[in-house]
C-alpha cells in the first residue's frame, strides 16, 4: 500500500485543529458540565452546526433553531456570535506530522466539514494550512461528510483513485464511508496512534 499512496487527506476540526463548541459554552455553564451536555444534545447541536457546514447560511439556521428552542435563543446566538471561541489552536503533534510527510514530497490534502462563512475567517491564523495541496471545504460544494458524494466529488478534483489516497479523520462515520468507496483510512484518535499508522505504512 504504502508505494501507491499518492494522496494523504486531513481533515480539520479534532485532527488539525481543536474544535469543540463546549470550549464556547462552558462560560455559560460555570460549574455546570451536565447542564451544558444536556443543552447540546437537547438542540441537538451537531446535526443543527452539520447544516452551516454543508452550506446554510448561519443566520438562517439560527433563526430556525430560535423557533425550535426559544427558550435558547440566546445560546443558540451566542453560537453565532463567538464561534471563534469554540476554535483553541493547533494539534501541534498532527501539525509536525503534516510538515514531516511534507518534507518527503507527498501530495497533502484537506477535506472538511466547516462553513463557507467561517472557514475564511480564520484560515490565515493557521499556517500550516499553505503545506496543502489543496482544500475543500464541505460549505463550499454543499455537500458533506459522511455523503458519499463529497468523497467522489474531491477524488475527481485530484485525478486519483481513492485506492491510492489515505484519508485521516476523527468521525467514525466518516471513516466508515471513505471506507466504502476504497480509501485506506485511518480513524484519528491521538497524534501519536496516526505516526504509529503513518510508520506502519512506510510513509515517514
Amino acid at each position: 500500500m504504502t508505494t501507491e499512496t499518492k494522496a494523504i487527506i486531513f481533515d480539520f476540526g479534532g485532527v488539525l485543529i481543536r474544535w469543540d463548541p463546549r470550549n464556547l459554552y462552558a462560560q455559560y455553564f460555570p460549574g455546570q458540565p451536565q447542564a451544558m451536555e444536556e443543552f447540546l444534545k437537547e438542540i441537538d447541536f451537531m446535526a443543527w452546526n452539520a447544516q452551516q457546514d454543508k452550506g446554510r447560511p448561519f443566520a438562517e439556521g439560527v433563526a430556525l433553531h430560535i423557533q425550535r428552542h426559544p427558550q435558547y435563543a440566546d445560546l443558540i446566538k451566542a453560537y453565532y456570535e463567538n464561534w471563534k471561541e469554540s476554535i483553541t489552536g493547533e494539534i501541534d503533534g498532527t501539525v509536525e506530522l503534516l510538515r514531516a510527510l511534507k518534507k518527503k514530497g507527498y501530495p497533502l490534502y484537506g477535506l472538511s466539514n466547516w462553513s463557507a462563512e467561517t472557514f475564511p475567517v480564520i484560515r490565515h491564523e493557521f499556517d500550516f494550512l499553505n503545506l496543502l495541496d489543496d482544500i475543500v471545504i464541505s460549505g463550499d460544494i454543499n455537500l458533506i461528510k459522511p455523503e458519499p458524494e463529497i468523497f467522489e466529488f474531491f477524488l475527481e478534483k485530484i485525478d486519483t483513485p481513492a485506492a491510492q489516497c489515505l484519508f485521516i479523520d476523527d468521525s467514525a462515520a466518516n471513516i466508515a464511508a471513505a471506507q466504502s468507496i476504497g480509501f485506506d483510512t485511518v480513524h484519528f484518535k491521538s497524534p501519536e496512534q496516526l505516526k504509529m499508522e503513518l510508520e506502519t505504512r512506510r510513509l515517514l
